[in-house]
């Protein structure tokens, strides 16, 4: 058994009289991943902020190298060699690489920034994680996957011995997946110890040694990074889950309340036409940049298009409109809820009634007592874990506030439902209950186009699917599809694309 660097002893932590963490035990070992899994809500975020020094444990006790330690601030878990990595990445998009590699400890000399010394480290830093990339490309130039990089690298380049990731993976590919894991591979090998934490349960096999799972802010059980994902569920949930995707018996399909033409936007999609039915779930599935979240955003009206047609439940939408495509009974749940769908520091009760603010408003004046009402039947149908409604909506796990978003638009009665990533970063037993929603909608007579990374998603929830390639429809498949059959279309264009690219190189003559 490797060398136990990070140890926690009985830590518990209350906010007012919530109890978040309950005595929980974890040991971080030299050289290893320490995978850390529980539902949304189970207490994971707040574990890593007492070892981040964002809050401190009101008992128990937290040992490094052996020795009780206090971390007070970011400052104190810095200085031990712990670096965290939260979701949300924290770089500057108009700084540099280098730049964001030594914020906060930019080198200096003579009083002015010794950009000499600023580049050597950050080169040092790219080194170590086999990263090539111009520093002085302003990292929102990036992509998502190498910022991921880039903010290890930061850390690395603290001299790192414990580095903390929270959902690293969340808006990662399959091929930057597999990219960071050899990164973190070869991280093992120089002895860092790593706490990290993921909601994809294929994933801990890959990466990690054990597995602390957490249920309620208690501590459940450590176990072997190869248990059974059956089992992982039981203990992270306490009860056995028989069907992750329950779309098994669809309701009958209805009349066409979504109906899209030749819709096109130069640089992201054309000729986009394909229409969704009462009662139906549509998965538009297709690789990271295919077009399928601008799609989305058309149809929802927060952005326009060049030329083509929506039409819901017969009418014409007016394109880059979100009120008409509210009014119009079409509801959207981007693939950023924190950016794209909340009022962070509003209420939960406000949150959920925004799409239905104006409309139940009387003589101009807003229904606060009705909305409040309203908030309260939707959050209890769709069982929302909360200390109350007008507790502040960033205070809740990943996955209710999920399924506050989904709450707007079931308060709105909205008839067609555009969701672009719906269960990204949301545990296998909110997902479950995500589910059981949009099969609620449907059955309702509602429809929902449903775009998702997460391929068993797609073909476990979908009744049939449309797969994009390069901007345009590769094909369309039906319900009992396989992964590589969507795959196969996913990669036609790209394909295509590459070929004649090679092709055009082939044939051209230099001398031209």
């Amino acid at each position: 058994m490797s060398e136990t660097v990070l140890k926690l002893e009985g830590v518990t932590k209350s906010f007012g009289p919530v109890d978040v963490i309950k005595g929980v035990d974890l040991n971080v070992r030299r050289g290893q991943v320490q995978a850390l899994l529980g539902e949304n809500g189970a207490g994971k975020s707040t574990l890593i902020k007492m070892i981040a020094g964002v809050h401190e444990p009101d008992s128990g006790r937290i040992l490094v190298d052996g020795k009780e330690v206090r971390i007070p601030d970011t400052k104190a878990s810095e200085a031990l060699g712990i670096a965290t990595i939260h979701q949300e990445l924290n770089l500057v998009p108009t700084m540099s690489v280098a730049e964001n590699i030594v914020l906060g400890r930019t080198p200096q000399r003579y009083g002015l920034v010794n950009r000499k010394h600023l580049k050597a480290q950050a080169q040092a830093a790219l080194h170590l994680i086999g990263l090539d990339v111009d520093l002085d490309t302003p990292v929102g130039e990036l992509g998502v996957a190498k910022q991921q990089l880039v903010e290890i690298a930061k850390a690395l380049s603290m001299n790192a011995r414990i580095l903390i990731l929270d959902e690293p993976t969340a808006a990662l590919t399959g091929k930057e997946v597999d990219a960071l894991f050899t990164v973190l591979e070869g991280l093992k090998a120089k002895g860092v110890a790593m706490v990290f934490i993921s909601h994809h349960l294929d994933e801990l096999a890959r990466i990690a040694e054990t597995i602390c799972v957490l249920r309620d802010g208690a501590f459940i059980a450590e176990v072997p990074s190869d248990t059974d994902e059956d089992e992982l569920v039981r203990l992270m949930v306490g009860r056995s889950i028989e069907n992750q995707y329950p779309r098994d018996t669809p309701p009958e399909r209805g009349d066409v309340l979504l109906e899209v033409a030749g819709l096109t936007t130069q640089g992201s999609f054309q000729d986009i036409s394909f229409e969704v039915h009462s009662g139906e779930v549509v998965g538009l599935a297709g690789l990271v940049g295919a077009g399928r979240t601008e799609i989305i955003r058309a149809i929802a009206g927060a952005d326009t298009y060049d030329s083509g047609s929506i039409r819901v439940n017969g009418q014409e939408l007016r394109g880059g409109d979100i009120g008409a495509a509210i009014r119009a009974g079409v509801g959207h749940i981007p693939e950023d809820r924190k950016a794209q769908a909340l009022v962070l520091d509003a209420s939960v009760a406000d949150n959920l009634g925004f799409a239905t603010l104006y409309p139940t408003a009387r003589a101009g004046i807003a229904d606060r007592s009705g909305q409040h009402r309203r908030a309260g039947e939707v959050a209890e149908k769709l069982r929302i874990r909360m200390s109350g409604l007008d507790q502040a909506i960033r205070n809740l796990s990943g996955g209710n506030q999920q399924k506050a978003v989904f709450g707007r638009w079931v308060l709105a009665n909205s008839k067609v439902l555009l969701l672009d990533e719906p269960t990204r970063g949301v545990d296998v037993g909110a997902k479950v209950e995500i589910y059981n929603i949009i099969n609620e909608v449907t059955a309702a007579g509602g429809a929902v186009l449903m775009a998702s990374s997460d391929l068993p998603e797609v073909l476990g929830m979908s009744d049939r699917i449309l797969v994009m390639s390069g901007g345009q429809l590769a094909g369309q498949l039906p319900k009992d599809s396989t992964q590589d059959e969507v795959m196969t279309l996913a990669v036609a264009n790209v394909t295509s694309a590459t070929s004649a690219a090679a092709t055009n190189s082939a044939s051209h003559d230099p001398k031209d």
